[in-house]
């Protein structure tokens, strides 16, 4: 994508809906007030010029990397898990609150499927901050423990939740709350189709809510399908070398 600072912000927009984070980001306006060029608007917002130009070249040149995951320490993949994808959730979430909240202010007089989707975003946000937090705070840290018991750590306390595979179930059945949700977001919005007309807010908001689903289906795919169960036969395995 060619970009030049006499270019609008909103045909740049309009070419990359990927770009309206961007602009979102260093608080410069693609919507309403997307009919300025480039240049101004980084007057306007006092951001660098230059800056902003590698960021939105460089938004489509990123390397899709391909990993063995199943290959990784469960502890790797823990913290992995942690940096790559609670990661984005975190700064995702703050993007489409102010997408959501703003789409569903101005357009869901005519377009109601907005408000109702505002209200499950908000919902799903608040169940991963929380899941995300347990996660953090209880499960990853004794994946850790055990793996750095294996290399000869040694621990006088017992988790309190018992074995491993009762704070999984509980993050297994929270998947699938947050994975119910987004299935609904998907069909009121007719697949993140926006509507014939739609603003660039309107387009940012599907464009980021198909995002989102895409990377928890990826962040879950490594807790379900490889983290979990890889733990649950690790814990087993340090018990019975403790009964020995």
């Amino acid at each position: 994508m060619e970009i030049i600072k006499n270019k609008t912000v909103a045909a740049i927009v309009t070419e990359n809906i990927k770009t309206a984070d961007i602009f979102k980001k260093h608080g410069i306006d693609f919507c309403c007030g997307g009919g300025i060029t480039l240049e101004k608007a980084c007057e306007k917002s006092n951001t660098n010029l230059d800056e902003l130009k590698k960021e939105l070249i460089a938004i489509d040149a990123n390397v899709v990397t391909s990993h063995n995951y199943n290959e990784w320490e469960i502890d790797y993949l823990a913290d992995y898990i942690v940096n790559t994808h609670h990661k984005y959730v975190e700064e995702a979430s703050t993007i489409l609150i102010q997408y959501s909240d703003k789409v569903a202010k101005v357009h869901g007089h005519h377009y109601t499927e907005v408000v109702e989707i505002n209200n499950i975003i908000h919902q799903v946000i608040q169940e991963l901050a929380s899941h995300m937090k347990k996660e953090e705070i209880i499960l990853f840290p004794f994946i850790k423990r055990m793996v750095a018991e294996k290399n000869g750590a040694s621990f006088i306390s017992k988790p309190q939740f018992g074995t491993i595979e009762n704070p999984i179930k509980m993050m297994e059945t929270e998947h699938e709350i947050a994975g119910d949700l987004l299935k609904q977001i998907s069909i009121l919005s007719n697949n993140y189709t926006p509507p014939e007309g739609a603003c660039n807010t309107f387009k940012a908001l599907y464009n980021k809510l198909n995002e989102f689903e895409q990377d928890l289906h990826k962040h879950v795919h490594l807790e379900n399908n490889i983290l979990f169960p890889k733990a649950i036969i690790f814990e087993k395995a340090i018990q019975k070398k403790e009964q020995v």
